[in-house]
């Protein structure tokens, strides 16, 4: 029986990571940085809490993770951890880098002291590509970050393909574009909507404050994302790939699609950061843009060209973007009933 260990077994990721893990046989160990009494809603969500085995873990204390490391001996470890909220690694860039950064080169060097053979899972991201140079973005794309968040994982990413050339170790990193679902935290955009427009429509809720409403991404599955993680570790040769949809959608087509769903009739006025939007069938203002929202330097748009994990990995994208909105929106609004009893 493979053992593996998730870290950020808390987030949407890690949870559905875990359970596919589980599915396939493993002992699944989940590193948590925080106390036992940490939230794990979405373990309990999926049915796994009972068979996640949690160990205390944190990325800034490398005595901690060479113990972790030593006492487990995994076959694989999947790091998800991160502080991975790009608007709080404006405000906390040190701690972002501390944890981001640093936090991974504390585990590549523990695991090639300890057990080298281990495979290593890096979570890279499309944040490093910020102001692209090329559309679609591959895994040649040059990388221009435009955050704290993006710089640290840009050094993450290169500190792995350096361990991977340097000791010969079999560690990976996954550039996965942004990956959603109903397990998504609720500090991020797409939840955001989804969560608070199915408030709205049950008056449980005035409108939602968003920021740029122009910024485009290429949105996934989760689900379908962290299964091409699996892949790239299952390969016979280490190495870095993109997962992506090869679509690009703005936050705006996103509130679109969601209000749709929730039978609002949206229509904007304004410009910028005096668009607002309208339901046309009560007046009413639903959608709202904020300055505190924006980001210091945006990201405008980003699109992935994951060819080269299908012709490797064989793995592509199933779920798009109308059908993932769907999702989320679904989600949400059984959530709102279920409160309502």
């Amino acid at each position: 029986m493979k053992k593996a260990i998730i870290t950020g077994i808390r987030g949407q990721d890690g949870a559905y990571l875990a359970k596919l893990l589980l599915e396939k046989g493993y002992t699944v160990y989940g590193a948590d940085r925080r106390s036992g009494g940490s939230d794990n809603w979405r373990l309990k969500e999926l049915g796994i809490a009972r068979k996640v085995k949690i160990l205390y873990m944190d990325l800034l204390e490398h005595s901690n993770i060479k113990e972790v490391i030593s006492k487990v001996m995994p076959d694989e470890v999947y790091n998800l951890a991160a502080q991975s909220f790009v608007g709080a690694s404006f405000k906390q860039p040190m701690l972002t880098a501390d944890v981001d950064a640093m936090g991974v080169l504390r585990l590549l060097d523990a695991i090639k002291n300890i057990k080298p053979d281990t495979k290593f899972y890096q979570a890279s991201t499309s944040e490093m590509f910020g102001k692209v140079r090329e559309t679609p973005q591959n895994e040649l794309t040059p990388f221009h970050p435009r955050s704290p968040y993006a710089v640290s994982k840009v050094f993450s990413h290169f500190m792995t393909i350096n361990y991977r050339e340097s000791y010969d170790m079999f560690a990976c990193s996954g550039i996965l574009f942004n990956h959603e679902s109903e397990l998504r935290g609720e500090e991020f955009v797409t939840r955001k909507i989804t969560k608070t427009l199915s408030e709205i429509k049950y008056n449980l809720a005035d409108k939602v404050i968003l920021g740029n409403l122009d910024s485009k991404r290429d949105w996934g599955y989760a689900p379908e994302y962290v299964y091409g993680m699996y892949l790239m570790l299952q390969n016979d040769k280490p190495d870095d790939y993109v997962l992506a949809t090869n679509e690009t959608h703005s936050i705006r087509e996103f509130i679109e699609k969601a209000c749709a769903l929730l039978d609002f009739d949206i229509v904007w006025e304004g410009e910028g950061i005096d668009s607002k939007g309208i339901d046309r069938k009560t007046g009413k203002t639903i959608v709202e843009v904020s300055k505190e929202f924006y980001r210091p330097a945006e990201v405008d748009v980003l699109v992935g060209d994951y060819s080269k994990a299908r012709k490797i990995l064989g793995w592509e994208p199933k779920t798009k973007f109308d059908r993932l909105v769907e999702i989320m929106v679904e989600s949400d609004l059984k959530r709102v009933e279920k409160s309502l009893g």
